[in-house]
């Protein structure tokens, strides 16, 4: 066979099969090499209506709705597009997370107009149409203009300018806009230019578009549906902060960028519409279809960031007051209002305000305080500048709310949003990474001054349960996590919603706790006047704040630090974890090491060599001594050493306002054993607290052995703080502990052990249980510590305390209407159960199904799988599963009944026959949610085995992968748990 042609080669048909599928797969991979290179769509001006970025919902139709008139119209002639369509875009600033530099925005003329209509709720895809015209400075020279965008669709893009400096505003000029196109990822509107914008002049974004409101989630504009006065209504609200602004309008979406801003909203003539400032005007409109609209437009806002932005459209009543000439209103449902249910946030709310203003001598700005109670938000509340929203389960007080800590909660909650309006919007951070000059600094004011309106509290106590000790739990050297971050670290918008975190809050707040300590709350609320004062409008870096109290410093010569305030500091706000401070109480020499989870040895040398500089204040006797500094390694304190004296001892971290753990050597917990025992009133309580605390962690770290947190334990019949017990039981009876069946050799000697020194503080809580359970109203610590006390007992069998259960659970089934007390309801519902028969069940499931709120229903969901009957058991899951499982939507019941003492044995029975009615039923998932809750106690790989050979039918391949990896880890923990309860076992042996 010769080739058909000299001036080619020769393929054989299963080659040119070959090349051809090659050629195939290299055009697709190029495809998606330039989708994803590109990650933008580009609209041409002309397709501009009803396109935006992909996921966006359609535009409104333009037979129904006409687009809002635009305050500074401009002419209808669209310009010039490119004509060559371009499918991916070189690298270039819409890579990048932050606004390029080369516009700053003056003013946004806002108009929003969302189509909400109160006879009209069940609008699958409601929408808003808006318009946005930009004032912008150009600070570099640009033919192309970024500005943030997600969601949102266009109808129309222009650009004007420069703007005449000598006439106003007015327009001489227009710039082409010959492109628009838009990032997915960055989140970025970007319009190219055929002029290029002058440095120096200013311009206008002139932009027209339409975007949805969101129905079950709570960001941008969103939907409450809600009932009140018996009817179904609905309301819109608007959550801007950290990047949702972009999701209502197009803007700069970064807080630096401040502006002024006029807002316009228009809406059904029935609801209002509340936004920042007070409102301005209104006035009617009709759209095309002959329907009346009302315009309400409002005062002009100081410069703000975007985030800060807000918006209501609602129906609700409100109660109003005035505080020094400026009126606050409180809106929220009117069967709300009507009860009187906003009247103590409303009253509570203006002395606040008067508070932080004489606090820091600056008054606030605002001429008017709105604040919504919103049905949903997801358990939050935001400090929108003049019109402050939230969850109304955290501003509103309801009559059966006397007995829980519901009054302090909203106290400091109205505090911090407070706290805001200083710390956040009159002075922001210059960007999110050091997001915690906003909520650490608001955390720890609210507590100052929720302590100025409650001096009653114990304000030491209550910061240490509500903010140091969960941050503490969670932080170590390894966590990634600082509390000031650094900008280059962020590459995803994703990231910075992620800030909203434990770190930013509770350990912000310990640092803003900790400055004032070492320095003097003069001092430090000067240095705090000067940073608000200088920075007002404006916004502040971290050094900032620091250059502001070296100012403080360096004007007195009576505190003298070891280092710059920015060295102290920046040594605990830009690293992970905290210090674990040892003092030798026989030489006085004292190190530092970072606190690792399960630390091993030597394991510093390996991962940690930074020290931080360290203030230590501290007591001897019972007698506070002065501040002294660890600012390397270790040292020697002479002063430190301890005698032979059995009244001699030392304890480190005065008030716990340092944000580290305290250990001692042997020698030093012996002698603070002592003193607990001969007179513990003579250690301040917080210092028990933190004792206990201190000792429990470092034990289960491996830094100390655990007798020498459990010698602690012994003097507890002398302890009449609940607070204190609440730290004791809630490191000794710990969930595992209740749930685990095998826990026979350990319960009876715990058993015994915690009931002889339980007697004292039982008698005290008991007797106030049963004669006078209102003096408790005010004592938010009881609060929050009695169902912990309450239900150890119950647990260790104390027999007064299963009486009480049956009691009050029997008085509620033959009067329904008298509510058990809050504080104590889940111990005697579940013992109510537990103690009773399918009578008391049966009871408790008819009141579940008669119930309404969600909270509650989960909290009888519970309580139904306390019963130690198999058989009721049995029965509640095939009611969840098999015969009424529309009742039982607010919590997976197998995994409930699975957690249960007894449920274990019989969820793994009900799996055997009904895996693929819970598997459709709750989702493949759930069964390996089941297969780690029923497998909690496993200690063996025998144990494993069995439990995937019981399961293996149900899970699919690559969840057994996953589950074997976790069943290990596991498996592991609880041989660990063992151990260290053979030894907590031995040692009650001992000492019972």
């Amino acid at each position: 066979m010769r080739p058909s042609s000299t001036s080619g080669f020769y393929v054989s048909r299963t080659v040119a099969a070959l090349l051809v599928g090659l050629a195939a797969a290299l055009l697709l991979a190029l495809a998606v090499i330039a989708a994803l290179y590109g990650h933008c769509a580009r609209v041409q001006l002309s397709e501009l209506c009803g396109r935006g970025v992909s996921g966006a919902a359609p535009s409104p139709s333009r037979q129904r709705e006409e687009p809002p008139p635009t305050s500074q119209p401009g002419p209808e002639r669209e310009p010039a597009v490119a004509s060559t369509p371009r499918n991916w875009r070189p690298p270039g600033p819409w890579d990048q997370l932050r606004l390029p530099s080369w516009l700053v925005p003056l003013h946004y003329e806002l108009e929003l107009w969302p189509r909400l209509l109160p006879d009209d709720l069940s609008a699958p895809s409601l929408r808003f149409t808006g318009r946005v015209n930009i004032t912008v400075r150009c600070k570099v020279s640009t033919n192309q203009l970024l500005l943030h965008s997600l969601s949102l669709d266009y109808e129309r893009a222009e650009v004007r300018g420069p703007l005449s400096s000598s006439t106003g505003d007015a327009t001489v000029g227009r710039v082409p806009v010959d492109d628009v196109w838009f990032t997915l990822d960055t989140q970025y509107m970007v319009l190219e230019l055929g002029e290029t914008l002058q440095s120096g002049s200013r311009y206008e974004l002139q932009l027209s578009f339409s975007g949805p409101v969101y129905q079950d989630t709570r960001e941008g504009l969103f939907l409450n549906v809600y009932t009140d006065q018996g009817e179904r209504r609905a309301l819109l609200a608007s959550q801007m902060e950290p990047t949702f602004a972009r999701n209502v309008f197009p803007c700069f979406d970064e807080p630096a960028l401040k502006a002024t801003f006029n807002i316009t909203i228009i809406h059904h003539p029935t609801y209002v519409a509340l936004s920042n400032m007070p409102r301005l005007g209104q006035s009617e409109k009709e759209d095309v279809n002959g329907s009346k609209w009302t315009v309400t437009t409002f005062y002009t806002t100081p410069q703000m960031p975007t985030y800060l932005a807000a918006f209501a459209i609602c129906d609700y009543d409100h109660v109003n007051r005035t505080e020094r000439g400026k009126e606050i209103r409180i809106w929220a449902r009117k069967d709300a209002i009507a009860n009187g249910n906003a009247d103590f946030a409303l009253n509570i709310t203006g002395p606040i305000f008067s508070f932080m203003e004489d606090l820091f001598n600056i008054s606030y700005p605002l001429p008017k305080t709105d604040i919504v109670a919103l049905p949903i938000f997801d358990n939050r509340a935001m400090e929108n500048w003049g019109l402050l929203m939230f969850d109304e389960s955290l501003l509103l007080l309801q009559p059966n709310d006397q007995l829980t800590e519901k009054k302090t909660v909203i106290s400091h909650i109205i505090s911090h949003e407070i706290g805001h309006q200083w710390f956040g919007n009159l002075v922001t951070m210059n960007w999110w990474n050091n997001i915690w000059l906003n909520e650490g600094f608001a955390s720890y004011f609210e507590f100052g001054v929720t302590n100025y309106f409650n001096p009653k509290l114990p304000k030491n106590e209550v910061f240490f349960s509500n903010i140091l000790h969960g941050v503490l739990r969670e932080d170590h050297a390894l966590v990634s996590r600082a509390v000031s971050m650094k900008v280059e670290n962020f590459t995803e918008t994703s990231e910075i919603n992620e800030l909203f975190d434990l770190f930013t809050y509770n350990k912000g707040a310990s640092m803003a706790r900790m400055l004032s300590s070492f320095l003097n709350e003069n001092l430090f609320i000067g240095a705090l006047k000067s940073y608000l004062e200088t920075f007002s409008y404006s916004n502040a870096e971290q050094d900032d704040l620091w250059r502001h109290f070296q100012m403080a410093i360096d004007d007195q010569n009576k505190i003298i630090l070891p280092a710059t305030v920015k060295g102290i500091m920046d040594s605990w706000t830009h690293k992970s974890g905290f210090p674990v401070i040892t003092l030798n109480v026989s030489t006085g020499v004292i190190k530092q090491e970072p606190f690792y989870l399960g630390k091993v040895k030597n394991q510093t040398l390996l991962t940690h060599n930074d020290t931080w500089i360290v203030p230590i204040l501290w007591i001897k006797n019972g007698t506070t001594q002065s501040l002294v500094w660890l600012d390397k390694s270790s040292k020697v304190f002479p002063e430190m050493q301890v005698s032979d004296s059995d009244h001699d001892w030392v304890i480190l971290n005065l008030n716990t306002t340092g944000y580290y753990r305290v250990n001692y050597d042997e020698l030093g917990w012996k002698k603070l054993n002592q003193q607990l025992g001969k007179d513990p009133k003579a250690i301040p309580v917080i210092h028990r607290l933190q004792l206990i605390d201190d000792a429990f962690s470092l034990s289960k770290n491996n830094y100390i052995e655990v007798e020498t947190a459990l010698d602690l334990t012994k003097y507890l019949a002398e302890e009449d703080e609940i607070i204190v017990w609440h730290a004791v039981l809630a490191n000794l009876v710990t969930r595992d502990l209740v749930s685990d069946v095998n826990s026979y050799d350990i319960y009876p000697l715990l058993k015994k052990y915690l009931l002889r020194r339980l007697n004292s503080i039982w008698n005290i809580y008991s007797a106030i249980i049963r004669e006078n359970l209102a003096a408790l109203q005010d004592d938010y610590l009881a609060l929050t510590s009695l169902e912990k006390l309450f239900g150890t007992a119950c647990w260790l069998g104390l027999e007064d305390c299963l009486q009480l259960s049956r009691e009050f659970f029997r008085k509620w089934m033959n009067h329904p209407k008298n509510e058990i007390p809050y504080p104590i309801k889940n111990v005697i519902l579940c013992y109510g159960i537990a103690l009773g028969n399918d009578k008391e069940w049966d009871f408790l499931l008819s009141i579940y199904t008669n119930k309404t709120k969600e909270e509650e229903r989960i909290q009888l969901a519970y309580a139904l799988s306390c019963s130690k009957d198999p058989w009721i058991l049995k029965r509640y899951m095939e009611y969840a599963i098999i015969t009424s499982p529309l009742n039982f939507n607010e919590t997976n019941i197998i995994e409930v009944v699975a957690a249960s003492e007894v449920g274990r044995y019989i969820a793994k029975d009900f799996l055997v026959n009904n895996w693929q009615a819970v598997s459709e039923r709750y989702g493949t998932q759930s069964l390996v949610t089941l297969m780690y809750i029923i497998g909690r106690t496993i200690s063996t790989d025998l144990q494993i085995m069995e439990l995937q050979q019981f399961f293996s039918n149900m899970l699919e391949e690559h969840q057994r992968i996953t589950v074997h990896a976790k069943l290990q880890t596991i498996k592991n923990e609880n041989l660990k748990n063992k151990k260290q309860n053979a030894r907590i076992a031995e040692w009650l042996r001992k000492n019972t």
